[in-house]
């Protein structure tokens, strides 16, 4: 009967997806430190250094040694010991984080562990300069030691 005049909503801003470009198997150790600006998943064993300009995944069976790690988003469903530093960081209920987490937005699931603190701030610099994170032709680097 009567019509709502609506005013046109302007499109939707569309997020870049953050994508996984490299995979650390399960069964595989590595040493060494991981640069770049990629997605990384780890589902083996890591000890070293990671700074990424973008997303790093630690899947169940992932586990990561590392004094401190540093990337845009970082989701732990493994093992993680080391203190973390990144914009989003999401523990999920398998995920195991001993180290304290600096971040802006902070997520997790009923039974997750995590033994350390959690200082929220407004922004975070990672720190991550040498690489440009809006460059797709900067792969993303695994250096052994």
């Amino acid at each position: 009967m009567f019509k709502r005049n609506n005013p046109p909503t302007s499109p939707a801003t569309v997020q870049a997806v953050e994508r996984i470009t490299s995979v650390l198997a399960a069964g595989v150790i590595w040493q060494g430190s991981i640069t770049g600006s990629g997605g990384v998943r780890i589902e083996g064993t890591f000890e070293g250094q990671i700074g990424l300009k973008g997303m790093l995944v630690v899947g169940e069976t992932g586990k990561v040694t590392c004094e401190d790690v540093r990337a845009s988003s970082v989701i732990v469903a493994g093992a993680v010991k080391g203190n973390i530093t990144a914009q989003k960081v999401e523990i999920r209920a398998s995920g195991r984080v001993w180290g304290d987490i600096v971040t802006t937005a902070f997520a997790t699931e009923e039974g997750a562990f995590l033994r350390g603190q959690i200082r929220m701030e407004d922004a975070i610099d990672l720190g991550l300069d040498t690489v440009s994170a809006t460059d797709p032709t900067q792969p993303t680097q695994v250096k052994p030691t």
